[in-house]
């Protein structure tokens, strides 16, 4: 827990939390350098707590005790917190709130999103209380709190209220709009309403009803505008409020005088504005409708995956079947699980087996067959059997957990193209305001009869066209909507600026061993000699392998138990290292082992040379056996590339991008393999801490890499590369060195995240085209600029339809992103091992 910092009589205390202080002498260390700063009047430190309070004689320089004690040798740790934001509108209002928590002494780095409408704070551990955070937000009138997933529940219960409060304020504020633009509109447009206005109420009158419908617009629906929009102005910090309210109350407050008190008012001046004011309400209300709806349908994604989790599970406790919350599940529960159930948390199955469904994890369509010791993820779904299952993650610590988690990062992540927006947002009203001022005191001074009139309409049209909204939503709903849609395909971007990054990959690099590759050696080849059963020749092999450790016999027994073969017992086995294992099965004597073996053997190995040549150029290398004294068959075990890895390097070439490959074979076996896939460079025979080593060099020419691996020794090559990408079914290091990762293993998913990335990135430079270039040309419009061309005014009422069509026209440009369509497909069935080869010798 932080403490806040008091105020003593010496000056205001604060308290920094200190990491790897060991000793006394470190406790001495650390004071001395931060008692000379010139700020401080006072430093104690405690090695118990790892604390130091530090006293401040006048204003306190956090920054300065930060880098004393990092000169010193130790570190000020820092923490990060997640604070759910209310009662934002516009991109301004992002501005004004990463301002006031940066100003926060201590805070690291603010970043708001107004789509999440959420604010990451990186700040000083012990320094920064969270109170502090929260303070300062409400000081620039917004309301906060942290973030969790309880909270995530009433944000969108919260979203629910303002749905509805803005619908039944839109509904009221429609009603109470249109008497008066029949009134005033269709007086101007249809003859038989101005009769009718004239003859039976009166222009004074029809007048006075106006003001009344107006003023229960504006200071009912309409007060949420000013309620935030007033205070703004007085703070010197206006938003979007502040240009509705100050547009508004213009309109409403001269028609007001025009009606009470026209003396006042220059001849011919005396109009009122009371239907533009109220329409300009009323539509503004509408655009926040709609924007609400829209907005709720960017973080579907996220309520999908909360979704998917089962809300019970069914479990044995003390020999007992109970049904209990999800909640209470524990770590060690025996878990039970029928067909047709959803898997209640990840854990491994102790009994019983079934075919689940996980395609909510993988994007692969096909159910994956589960057994004893298989491991199981929750909220997928069991097909057929029945089994039971040890709970080993729950809560938080769930792979479905950890998935929302990561989207809920990247959605809240801002990308470098954000930086631009932010820099013009923050100036954007007050130069609103400006232009407005500007706009009414030239028409004021040089426009026609009635000048007045002129100024005030065109004035309030600047005020009302101006919409920070649309640049504000431009990046993070596109970032949202992107960020989910890869999530239901299987490509997690734990790092929302990795959606940016990575379509600038020039070269993908990719580890060969349990990326392009399995990950396992499995048999792919088996010829034997003409005359001879292939399965009897596979049966003997295995049986001797079955008393070898290596992962070579592995693989030949892991061959024969899949075909169903019977294996049998062994005698006299011995391996020597270099040539192979020998022993005798049934009576016969079974040889297995290099070519240098059977030449010792003084077996003629010529029978086999096209066989070994053709394994050759695959980049495997052969085995031999023989059989009672004779030459039986030519072996090959080698870790088989994924089916699917063809395709997914043709999808990379596609893409205009180079695919290099890094592994530790041999160069023979790595520039085969290489050249059966179309791989661009080879580099081989790295050990596993060079590959970062190899990042560096294909990046030497300033090219962007993205590199694939799975494996512990891939976790600095992930990290070194400009994006790292983590095939899921690797290691949990590895994992978390990566910007992406690729839930289903399968190599595609780089082709279809770097197309994701590209639709993205082009989706939010079209939503930032469109709201720049929409205030470019419409204030100039709104100002009068085709005026004195053309003759044509832009209506306040036009203004704030526009306004409002802006903002949702950037969220529907957006939510097109739900549509994309990954360019390769869904994976389809892909067996568990391939198929060896067996063929005779010619």
């Amino acid at each position: 827990m932080t403490i806040s910092s008091p105020v003593t009589a010496g000056g205001t205390v604060r308290q920094f939390s200190i990491e790897g202080m060991t000793c006394a002498s470190c406790v001495g260390r650390v004071e001395r350098a931060v008692a000379k700063l010139p700020a401080v009047s006072k430093a104690s430190v405690n090695l118990a707590t790892e604390r130091a309070d530090v006293t401040f004689a006048g204003a306190p320089d956090v920054g300065a005790v930060v880098n004393a004690i990092a000169e010193a040798g130790y570190a000020v740790p820092e923490d990060t917190i997640e604070l759910s934001v209310e009662g934002m509108t516009c991109a301004s209002c992002v501005g004004r709130i990463e301002k006031a928590l940066r100003a926060v002494p201590g805070v690291a780095e603010a970043s708001v999103n107004l789509a999440t409408e959420r604010a990451a704070v990186r700040y000083l551990r012990g320094v920064v209380d969270v109170g502090d955070l929260i303070g300062a937000i409400r000081a620039a009138s917004y309301e906060a709190r942290v973030a969790s997933t309880e909270t995530g529940d009433r944000e969108q219960e919260a979203r629910a209220v303002e749905m509805t409060r803005l619908q039944r304020s839109l509904a009221v504020a429609a009603a109470l709009t249109l008497p008066i633009v029949v009134l005033e509109m269709g007086s101007h447009f249809v003859p038989a309403i101005h009769d009718f206005v004239m003859n039976n109420i009166g222009m004074r009158q029809s007048w006075f009803a106006q003001f009344a419908l107006a003023s229960l617009v504006l200071f009912g629906p309409g007060l949420r505008f000013y309620r935030k929009g007033i205070p703004a102005l007085f703070r010197f910090a206006p938003d979007m409020n502040s240009l509705v309210a100050l547009g508004t109350i213009a309109a409403w407050g001269y028609s007001v005088v025009a009606t009470f008190a026209p003396q006042t008012l220059p001849a011919g001046t005396a109009n009122v504005y009371y239907e533009a004011a109220a329409v300009i309400v009323t539509l503004i209300l509408l655009g926040r409708y709609l924007e609400a709806r829209a907005k709720g349908r960017t973080g579907e994604a996220i309520k999908r995956l909360v979704g998917l989790a089962p809300k019970t599970a069914r479990i044995v406790r003390d020999g007992e079947s109970l049904e209990l919350a999800i909640e209470e599940v524990r770590v060690g529960d025996i878990v039970l699980v029928r067909p047709g159930e959803k898997v209640p948390v990840d854990g491994e199955v102790v009994e019983g087996s079934s075919f689940v469904d996980e395609s909510m994890i993988t994007g692969e369509p096909v159910p994956v067959s589960k057994g004893e010791g298989a491991q199981v993820v929750g909220a997928t779904i069991n097909k057929t059997g029945s089994f039971s299952y040890r709970a080993t993650k729950v809560g938080a610590d769930t792979v479905l957990a950890q998935i929302i988690r990561m989207v809920e990062q990247a959605q809240g992540a801002k990308l470098p193209i954000q930086a631009l927006v932010d820099k013009v947002t923050m100036w954007f009203v007050p130069a609103v305001i400006a232009a407005a001022a500007l706009t009414f005191v030239v028409w004021l001074v040089f426009g026609p009869e009635p000048a007045l009139t002129f100024a005030l309409v065109n004035a309030v049209a600047v005020l009302i066209i101006a919409c920070p909204c649309a640049m504000g939503l431009a990046t993070p709903t596109s970032i949202m909507v992107g960020t989910g849609r890869a999530a239901e395909m299987g490509v997690l971007f734990r790092k929302g600026d990795a959606l940016q990054t990575l379509r600038d990959a020039e070269v993908i690099a990719v580890d060969k061993t349990g990326t392009l590759t399995r990950g396992r050696p499995e048999l792919t080849d088996l010829v034997t000699v003409k005359g001879l059963d292939h399965n009897e020749v596979l049966a003997l092999v295995a049986s001797v392998e079955t008393r070898s450790e290596h992962p070579i016999g592995e693989a030949i027994v892991e061959a024969a138990g899949r075909r169903g073969l019977t294996l049998r017992s062994v005698s006299g086995f011995e391996a020597t290292p270099g040539y192979g294992v020998q022993a005798t099965v049934g009576g016969r004597k079974v040889d297995v082992g290099a070519d240098r073996l059977m030449v010792r053997l003084g077996h003629d190995l010529t029978v086999f040379a096209e066989a070994a040549r053709r394994l050759g150029e695959e980049g495997k290398s052969p085995l031999y056996a023989a059989i009672a004294g004779k030459l039986a068959a030519i072996i090959a075990v080698s870790d088989p590339v994924r089916e699917t890895t063809p395709e997914a390097v043709k999808a990379l070439h596609a893409l205009g991008l180079k695919v290099a490959m890094i592994t530790g074979d041999n160069r023979r076996t790595a520039e085969a393999i290489a050249q059966r896939l179309g791989i661009d460079e080879v580099i081989a025979e790295v050990l596993p801490d060079g590959k970062v080593d190899a990042v560096k060099r294909l990046a030497a020419n300033g090219r962007k890499i993205a590199f694939v691996g799975d494996g512990i020794n891939d976790a600095p090559a992930l990290a070194q590369a400009d994006v790292g990408i983590a095939i899921g079914t690797g290691t949990d290091v590895a994992i978390e060195s990566a910007d992406i990762v690729l839930m289903s293993g399968d190599l595609r998913g780089v082709a279809n995240a770097i197309a994701l990335s590209k639709a993205t990135i082009r989706n939010i430079k079209q939503n930032l085209f469109w709201a720049f270039a929409y205030n470019v040309v419409l204030i100039p419009v709104a100002a009068g600029l085709l005026y004195p061309t053309y003759g044509l005014l832009l209506s306040p009422m036009l203004a704030a339809g526009a306004m409002a069509f802006s903002s949702i026209f950037v969220l529907s440009n957006a939510l097109r992103l739900k549509a994309f369509r990954q360019p390769l497909g869904r994976g389809e069935s892909v067996p568990e091992a391939s198929e060896a080869r067996l063929a005779p010798a010619e």
